[in-house]
C-alpha cells in the first residue's frame, strides 16, 4: 500500500515502482546541469534553491514540450471534436509534481535529484502556487483539466492570466490581513506566451443604426494577449493547452491625449486597460456588479470566442488558412461549457461591423453553449445592472434585450395572460435597478443545464428554476462533481488510477487484521509529520494521537465555521468542568480565507483565534484539546493537511452547499465524515453507507419547514445550558478580555440574522461529535469504517463526472489512444479512437 495522498487532487502516483533506467536519470542530470547554466552562467555553487527549482522545471518542461505540440498536430490532422471549458477561476496549485507523475518520470527525477545531492521536496516547496481561484469552482476547473487530458479528449481551458492571485492571508493579533499574491515575480516556467495569437477586445463606443443595419462604433480596444500552459493526461503522452488571457493596451492607446501634451494621462489609460487581467476578485459566492468584473467576464468570453472560431476555421496545424466558412456544423465540432453563473458567453462576439441576431445565429449559440450552475445562494448568482452594460456593451444590451423578446414571445404563447409567469422568466429584471439575469439566459442560450450534485440539482429544478425546467424538463440534467485520485495501489493494483470505481475491490481487506494495522500506520505517520510542520508553524505542541478534526474551507455563514466553533467552547468547559474525566484529545484545525469585504467571515476567524489563544493556553485543558487556525490555506497547504485528517467538517445548512469536492478529498484519503445531508455528502453516504458516515442536523424539508415557521433562534439558547454558556461567554468578552463587546455583531448575528441557522442544528451536531469520540477510542472500528469511505469513493472521480459530461452533453466519447512519444514514429500508436471524437 502506498501513503494515501491529497497532492491537489491529482494522480498521485508513488507506487510506480521498478528500475529507474541509469540512462534515463543521467539524461535527467545532464538536462538539469544545462538549464542551470542557462540561467546563471556561473558556477553552481553559488546557485540558489530557487535556482535549482527552475532548471529541474525547465528538465521536466523539455519531456513535456515534444508530447505537447504532437498532440495539438494530432488533433489538427484527425479534427476531432473539441471541449472548450470557460471559468474565470482555474485552481492549478504547483505544477513541477503533478507533471512529472503524469509523464512517468517522479522515480527518475528523484533518483537524479538525490544524485545531484538536492532534496526533492524542498525544490517542490519553492514553486509558488498557481492560485487563480477561490476555492471549490476553481480546484474543479483544474481536476477537470487534468481528466479531459488523461481520457483523450481534445479540450481547451480558457481564462484569464490574472497578475494577482486569490490574495496571501496573514493572521496578525488574530484578524485576517490580506498582502498581494505576487505569484509571477520570479516568473513562471510552465506558461508560453503567444503573441502571435493576440486578439482585439472592444468596450464604451456607441450603436450607429442605418439602412445596412445596426454598427458598433467608436469602441475602446484592448488587446488580449494568450499565454499557453500544458496540461498532461496520466501517462498516454497527450498534452493539452489551457490557454490564459492577459490584457494589454494597443500602442496607439489615447493617442490622441499624447499628441496634446497629456503624455502622463495616456500612460496612466494604458494602465487602466491593463488592470482588466491586474487581479482576481476575491469572492465566489457574493455578487459583485462592479464594471471592471463585468470587463474581466467579457474580455474572457470575447477573446475565447475569436479564438475558437478562428481553431474551427483553420486547416491544418500552425496554419491561418480558413477552409470551413460554414457554421452549421459549429456547435458538432465545439461544445462549450460556461463554468461560472455570468452568461456572457452566451453573447456572440460580434466585429466592429454590422451587428444582428439572425435565428440561425441564435440557433447556433444554443447548441454550443452548456451551463453548469454553481451555487443556488441568490446572493451569488449575478444581475448585471442595464445602466452598466449598455454603458460597457451597448449593442449586446440591444441583443440581449431582443433575446429577452423573443423568450417572452414564445412563454406568453405557451401561457397566455400570465404575467406572473412572464415576470419570473424575463431576462430583465424590473424594480429601482433594472438588471439582467445572468442565470435566466445562460438557461435560455443553452441546450443543457446542470447541477453539481443529486440534491443540488433537485433544488435547482424545483426551486431556482422551477419555471423554466417545467417548461424544458428535458433540459435539466445532473453531473456529480469529482475529484482525481490519489490513493492505495498495493492491495488492488494500480489500473484503479484511471479507474477509480476499483476501489470497490477494497471492501474484501474490511476484515483483514494486517491491512487494517497498515491504514492506521500511514495514517498515523501523515499525523505525525503534519503535527511537526503545526509546531514548527505555530509554535504549539500537538499530540499527535489526537483526533485531528479539519475544517478547511472558505470561511462563509453558510458554511458553519461558528457551529464548530462553539463545540470548541463546548468541549473545553466540559473539560474545565471535570478535568478527571476520560476526553478523548483532539487537535481541532481550521482554515479557510474571508473575502476582503465579508465583515462577517473576518469576525468569525477573529473568534476563532480568540478562542484558540484561550484554550492552547490554559494548563487545566494541556494536550487534550488544542486548536489551530491554518494561515493561508491554499493547495498546497491542503496536500499536508489532507493525508493528515481524521474527521473531515462538512456542517453547512442542508440545501446551501452546491456539492463541494474537499468533502470527497477527505473520503478518497481516509478521513470520516461529519456533515449534514448537503450537496455531495447525500451520494457520499448513498455509496459508503449512512451508518459510515457521522449524519446529523436538519434535512433540506425540514429547513423548508422551519422557514415557514419561523425561526428562533431564542428558544434554542432558552433550552440549552451548553449553548446557552457558549453563547454568553463570546458575549461577555471571556475570549476578548481586552475588548469585552469585541464580538457584539457575531452573537446579534447569531439571535437575530442568521439565515444559516446553527444554533437549530448545535444539539444535534454536539450528540454526534460524542458518536466521534466514543468510535474514535476503537481504533480497529474506526479504521475499518476509513477502509469502506475509501472503497466507497469510487463514484467521486473527475474522469467518471468528465465522461458523463461528455457523453450526454458534449456528445463526445473519451479515448484510450495513447499517443506516441516524440522519440517515437507518429504512426506507432494505433488509432482507438472511435469516428468523429475526440483524440
Amino acid at each position: 500500500m502506498s501513503r494515501p495522498l491529497s497532492d491537489q487532487e491529482r494522480r498521485k502516483q508513488i507506487s510506480i515502482r521498478g528500475i529507474v533506467g541509469a540512462e534515463s536519470v543521467a539524461e535527467l542530470k545532464r538536462g538539469f546541469n544545462r538549464h542551470l547554466h542557462f540561467t546563471l552562467v556561473k558556477d553552481r555553487n553559488v546557485a540558489t534553491p530557487r535556482d535549482y527549482y527552475f532548471a529541474l522545471a525547465h528538465t521536466v518542461r523539455d519531456h513535456l514540450v515534444g508530447r505537447w505540440i504532437r498532440t495539438q498536430q494530432y488533433y489538427y490532422e484527425k479534427d476531432p471534436k473539441r471541449i472548450y471549458y470557460l471559468s474565470l477561476e482555474f485552481y492549478m496549485g504547483r505544477t513541477l509534481q503533478n507533471t512529472m507523475i503524469n509523464l512517468g518520470l517522479q522515480n527518475a527525477c528523484d533518483e537524479a535529484v538525490y544524485q545531484l545531492g538536492l532534496d526533492m521536496e524542498e525544490l517542490e516547496e519553492i514553486e509558488e502556487d498557481a492560485g487563480l481561484g477561490n476555492g471549490g469552482l476553481g480546484r474543479l476547473a483544474a481536476c477537470f483539466l487534468d481528466s479531459m487530458a488523461t481520457l483523450g479528449l481534445a479540450a481547451y481551458g480558457y481564462g484569464i492570466r490574472y497578475e494577482y492571485g486569490i490574495f496571501n492571508q496573514k493572521i496578525r493579533d488574530g484578524w485576517q490581513v490580506e498582502e498581494a499574491d505576487d505569484w509571477l515575480r520570479h516568473g513562471n516556467p510552465w506558461e508560453k506566451a503567444r503573441p502571435e495569437y493576440m486578439l482585439p477586445v472592444h468596450f464604451y463606443g456607441r450603436v450607429e443604426h442605418s439602412a445596412s443595419g445596426a454598427k458598433w462604433i467608436d469602441t475602446q480596444v484592448v488587446l488580449a494577449l494568450p499565454y499557453d500552459t500544458p496540461v498532461p493526461g496520466y501517462m498516454n503522452n497527450t498534452v493539452n493547452t489551457m490557454r490564459l488571457w492577459s490584457a494589454r493596451a494597443p500602442n496607439d492607446f489615447n493617442l490622441r491625449d499624447f499628441n496634446v501634451g497629456d503624455y502622463i494621462q495616456a500612460v496612466l489609460d494604458r494602465n487602466l486597460a491593463e488592470n482588466i487581467s491586474r487581479v482576481l476578485y476575491p469572492n465566489d459566492n457574493f455578487f459583485e456588479g462592479k464594471e471592471l468584473r463585468l470587463k474581466q467576464e467579457y474580455f474572457v468570453v470575447a477573446a475565447t470566442l475569436q479564438d475558437i472560431i478562428r481553431r474551427f476555421k483553420a486547416s491544418k496545424f500552425g496554419s491561418t488558412d480558413s477552409v470551413r466558412t460554414v457554421f452549421d456544423s459549429f456547435p458538432d465540432q465545439v461544445p462549450a461549457r460556461a463554468a461560472p453563473t455570468s452568461a456572457l458567453e452566451l453573447v456572440s462576439t460580434p466585429p466592429r461591423g454590422s451587428l444582428a441576431l439572425p435565428c440561425q445565429a441564435w440557433d447556433i449559440t444554443k447548441r454550443t453553449f452548456a451551463y453548469t450552475n454553481h451555487t443556488v445562494l441568490p446572493e451569488a448568482l449575478e444581475r448585471w445592472p442595464v445602466d452598466l452594460v449598455e454603458k460597457l456593451l451597448p449593442r449586446h444590451l440591444q441583443i440581449i434585450y431582443e433575446i429577452n423578446q423573443r423568450h417572452l414571445d414564445h412563454i406568453a404563447s405557451l401561457f397566455p395572460n400570465d404575467v406572473g409567469r412572464l415576470r419570473r422568466m424575463s431576462l430583465i429584471e424590473e424594480g429601482d435597478t433594472k438588471r439582467i439575469n445572468m442565470a435566466h439566459l445562460c438557461i435560455v442560450g443553452s441546450h443543457a443545464v446542470n447541477g453539481v450534485a443529486k440534491i443540488h440539482s433537485e433544488i435547482v429544478k424545483s426551486q431556482v428554476f422551477e419555471d423554466f425546467a417545467e417548461l424544458e424538463p428535458e433540459k435539466f440534467q445532473n453531473k456529480t462533481n469529482g475529484i482525481t485520485p490519489q490513493l492505495i495501489a498495493e492491495k488492488i493494483g494500480e489500473d484503479y488510477v484511471r479507474d477509480l470505481s476499483q476501489l470497490t475491490k477494497l471492501h474484501k481487506f474490511v476484515d483483514d487484521d494486517l491491512f487494517i494495522r497498515e491504514v492506521a500506520k500511514v495514517k498515523q505517520e501523515n499525523k505525525v509529520k503534519f503535527a511537526l510542520y503545526l509546531e514548527k508553524e505555530y509554535k504549539v505542541k500537538i499530540n499527535p494521537s489526537s483526533m485531528f478534526d479539519v475544517h478547511v474551507k472558505r470561511i462563509h455563514e453558510y458554511k458553519r465555521q461558528l457551529m464548530n466553533c462553539l463545540h470548541i467552547i463546548t468541549m473545553y468547559n466540559r473539560i474545565r468542568r471535570d478535568p478527571a474525566k476520560l476526553f478523548v484529545p483532539r487537535t481541532v484545525i481550521i482554515g479557510g480565507k474571508a473575502a476582503p469585504g465579508y465583515h462577517m467571515a473576518k469576525m468569525i476567524i477573529k473568534l476563532i483565534n480568540a478562542v484558540a489563544q484561550v484554550v492552547n493556553n490554559d494548563p487545566v485543558v494541556g494536550s487534550k484539546l488544542k486548536v489551530i487556525f491554518l494561515e493561508n490555506y491554499r493547495v498546497s497547504l491542503a496536500e499536508k493537511v489532507i493525508p493528515a485528517t481524521d474527521l473531515s467538517e462538512q456542517i453547512s445548512t442542508a440545501g446551501t452547499e452546491a456539492s463541494g469536492t474537499g468533502n470527497m478529498k477527505f473520503m478518497l484519503n481516509g478521513a470520516l465524515t461529519i456533515g449534514t445531508m448537503d450537496g455531495a455528502n447525500v451520494e457520499m453516504a448513498e455509496e459508503a453507507g449512512e451508518e459510515n458516515l457521522f449524519i446529523f442536523g436538519m434535512r433540506v424539508e425540514d429547513v423548508t419547514e422551519l422557514d415557514r415557521k419561523g425561526y428562533n433562534a431564542q428558544l434554542y439558547y432558552d433550552r440549552l445550558p451548553e449553548l446557552k454558556q457558549a453563547v454568553d461567554q463570546i458575549k461577555s468578552g471571556f475570549f476578548s478580555p481586552d475588548d469585552p463587546n469585541l464580538f457584539n455583531d457575531v452573537v446579534n448575528m447569531l439571535f437575530h440574522h442568521d439565515r444559516f441557522k446553527v444554533f437549530a442544528d448545535y444539539e444535534a451536531y454536539v450528540k454526534c461529535q460524542e458518536k466521534v469520540s466514543e468510535l474514535y477510542l476503537n481504533s480497529k472500528a474506526w479504521t475499518k469504517m476509513v477502509i469502506r469511505n475509501i472503497a466507497a469513493a469510487g463514484k467521486f472521480s473527475s474522469d467518471r463526472t468528465i465522461k458523463e459530461y461528455a457523453r450526454d452533453i458534449w456528445h463526445v466519447e473519451p479515448s484510450d489512444l495513447k499517443i506516441p512519444p516524440p522519440n517515437e514514429p507518429r504512426d506507432a500508436g494505433q488509432d482507438k479512437t472511435p469516428n468523429g471524437t475526440a483524440a
